[in-house]
């Protein structure tokens, strides 16, 4: 069945989530081009989570993606779900995956702008959510965490992979991504290790049920986790 996006409830919310939903836009707006562009950095890695969240789906499920990028898991993942709602904060984003899903028509996808860290998903309206290569780019963390929680149906599993820039050398987090930020050429991030990642998901009442890592080149700095809301 095809799921929509709720409403925001006042207008006074609606400027705030506004302002907000704009500044963290514009950084994605502009790069989308060439995110599009650019080749999958460890492919054998993504290819391998990739078939661990196939048998974590199936055709009864109803699934939602925050942060969907330009759309590449998405399109392949759909196709093992009921539905599959994909949402990004950049317009841009959404654009080339919609022209994507264009040219690869597929009737359990649909494509819409939204910020994963507001309340617009609904309430208990998904069986999975989704968070690939996001939860470090969020302006909360718990924050986000929160609405995905609150999006999932009891017993609902939210399953992500994510950067934990605090793995990597310390000269990246504290020095080289400062710079980049000053000449628009990073986003703001967050520096967490995956103990923390994992805490934050504690606090929001999940259940983690499994912490992989799937990367086939060097040091994998990506943590994949199953979480489970309880049911």
């Amino acid at each position: 069945m095809p799921l929509t996006i709720a409403p925001r409830s006042s207008a006074s919310s609606l400027a705030a989530a506004s302002t907000s939903f704009g500044r963290k836009a514009v950084f994605w707006d502009r790069i989308a081009p060439k995110y599009a562009a650019d080749p999958i950095a460890d492919l054998a890695g993504y290819e391998a989570t990739l078939r661990r969240v196939q048998g974590l789906l199936s055709a009864e499920l109803d699934v939602l993606e925050i942060g969907c990028g330009t759309g590449t898991t998405a399109l392949r993942l759909a196709i093992f779900t009921r539905h599959l709602l994909a949402t990004d904060v950049s317009t841009r984003m959404i654009t080339i995956a919609r022209d994507k899903l264009a040219a690869q028509p597929m009737p359990q996808l649909s494509f819409e702008v939204a910020d994963a860290d507001e309340s617009v998903f609904g309430q208990a309206a998904y069986d999975v959510v989704l968070a690939f290569n996001l939860l470090h780019l969020v302006g909360d963390l718990d924050q986000t965490l929160a609405q995905a929680v609150q999006a999932l149906q009891p017993g609902g599993l939210l399953i992500s992979k994510t950067a934990c820039i605090a793995e990597m050398n310390p000269l990246v987090p504290y020095l080289a991504l400062p710079l980049l930020r000053a000449i628009g050429k990073a986003p703001p991030v967050l520096c967490f290790k995956a103990d923390a990642l994992q805490a934050a998901m504690s606090r929001q009442g999940l259940e983690i049920v499994t912490v992989e890592r799937h990367g086939t080149r060097g040091k994998d700095i990506r943590v994949f986790i199953v979480a489970r809301k309880p049911g």
